[in-house]
């Protein structure tokens, strides 16, 4: 049985009360989590700022490329580990796990390799001036990482505020920690210092909200759901903390009649169902023209049913949801649609051998649904998809801006004036022309409007968020 404590300055602490492990793919519980308080969030905090104060505080930016350099070989050599880890706590296939595990080492090999060349700039000015800008750390920053992608927005969230020069408190989302405590054990081997990284797993609204909330903490990063998203903002804004907040999505995918659709169909079905659908930029909305709207959805179909759900070590195409009350949650949106009589075009299929106790549930593709129907609208954070047709560009623009989201849009077409046209009209943060995710390129920074949030993460702009400007104006005659 896991057993896991709270990592603070650089040691292991325990807590008086301890939180269930449980594995989706079984309903199992495989151990417990130590379930730290506002105490806990307040010494993690005041590690953090005996780091930033010194030993962490003091290493160049050059120093502290070479630490995190380090630590991503680390990660890349225990990739296995890490992705068996993951499968086992979130319940994605392993193939997936492991994608994460080596996107979390390529996130430490940029951000290694940014950290000293993020500077700022000289400014023409009056005569006898001369004018600077400096990009200094905030100090401490709070990071709060959601169940459905740990390793991966570590890398985007955290890795990037350690380059910068922050020394970093994690909460880890409580359905999903382990992966982010064997990721402190790492760091901590490759000569991180003590208090630069402190990990504080617990409930959300106690050891979360003492994090957004406490006066120590100088930048709040947030993903998860736009509610939450909305309490975390208002902590942090009683101390004037800036937030960055990576929220939900409803994303669609728009494929024109000229699309290479050979090309665009893994893209459409994948995009909807990776993670078993638990993903806030997935493309949970399919806007098909309706000249090839039969035939595609003819083509999707066949491709669903062709889908396999099961148990995360059987690394099939769909693992289980995270929990019993997700599941409970998609499955009413599933049959909320029957009830409303849309049609269910496809569905895939749970493996014979999948464990009774585990969280499994078939994708479901529905077609012939409206623009405005609950299933177009909510983020259902499930593997179900709705087709839905356009007959113009005019509507395709005003249906795929039609939510209060606007995180990731996917545009298929061969006609690259439309493309152009359509990248600038879609309300969203990452737009792809003829591909969706690029790969998830650790170089694209990411982000939403609306209800999806604001701020950026990945790129250099994160590092840009991780710092604040100062400006110098030096006269000298």
């Amino acid at each position: 049985m896991i057993e896991e404590k709270l990592f603070i300055a650089g040691q292991w602490v325990a807590a008086a009360a301890r939180l269930p492990v449980e594995d989706p793919s079984t309903g199992e519980t495989i151990g417990t989590l130590a379930a730290g308080k506002a105490g806990d969030i307040d010494a993690a905090v005041g590690a953090a700022q005996d780091a930033f104060s010194g030993a962490w505080g003091a290493a160049t930016a050059a120093e502290r490329g070479r630490v995190l350099a380090k630590i991503g070989k680390a990660v890349e050599t225990q990739a296995d580990m890490l992705a068996e880890l993951e499968a086992r706590d979130v319940g994605k296939p392993l193939k997936q796990a492991r994608a994460d595990a080596l996107a979390l080492a390529r996130y430490l090999e940029f951000y290694a390799g940014a950290a000293d060349k993020l500077h700022g700039e000289t400014i023409p000015y009056l005569a006898g001036y001369t004018v600077y800008t400096l990009r200094e750390p905030h100090g401490v920053t709070g990071h709060i990482i959601p169940w459905n992608y740990p390793m991966q927005i570590i890398g985007r969230s955290v890795v990037g505020a350690l380059a910068a020069g922050n020394a970093a408190v994690v909460k880890p989302a409580e359905e999903a920690s382990l992966t982010a405590l064997a990721f402190a054990r790492i760091a901590d081997e490759a000569g991180l210092p003590a208090g630069a990284l402190n990990i504080v797993t617990g409930l959300g609204e106690e050891a979360g909200a003492a994090l957004a909330g406490h006066p120590g903490v100088h930048h709040i990063s947030f993903t998860g759901s736009t509610a939450v998203g909305a309490l975390i903002q208002a902590a942090a804004g009683r101390n004037a903390v800036p937030v960055t907040l990576e929220l939900g999505g409803k994303s669609p995918q728009i494929v024109f009649a000229d699309a290479d659709l050979d090309r665009a169909l893994p893209f459409l079905v994948n995009a909807g169902i990776q993670n078993a659908g638990q993903t806030c930029s997935a493309s949970s909305r399919l806007l098909l023209e309706r000249p090839i709207y039969d035939q595609l959805l003819d083509r999707l179909a066949a491709r669903y049913r062709a889908l396999k759900v099961g148990a995360a070590r059987d690394d099939l195409d769909v693992g289980p949801l995270i929990s019993a009350a997700q599941k409970k949650r998609v499955e009413s949106y599933i049959a909320r649609g029957r009830g409303d009589g849309l049609a269910v075009v496809a569905e895939g299929a749970i493996a014979s051998n999948a464990p009774s106790g585990g969280h499994f549930l078939p994708p479901t593709l529905f077609a012939g649904v409206a623009p405005d129907h609950v299933l177009a609208q909510d983020e259902i954070f499930g593997p179900v998809q709705v087709a839905i047709p356009f007959d113009s560009e005019e509507e395709a623009i005003r249906i795929a801006n039609g939510t209060e989201y606007g995180l990731v849009a996917g545009i298929w077409t061969r006609d690259g004036s439309r493309a152009l046209r359509l990248s600038r009209a879609v309300r969203a943060g990452q737009v792809f022309v003829n591909n969706y995710g690029a790969g998830g390129g650790v170089e694209l920074p990411f982000g939403g409007t609306g209800r999806s949030g604001h701020g950026r993460e990945k790129g250099f702009e994160a590092l840009y968020a991780f710092t604040r400007l100062k400006t110098v104006a030096a006269f000298h005659g």
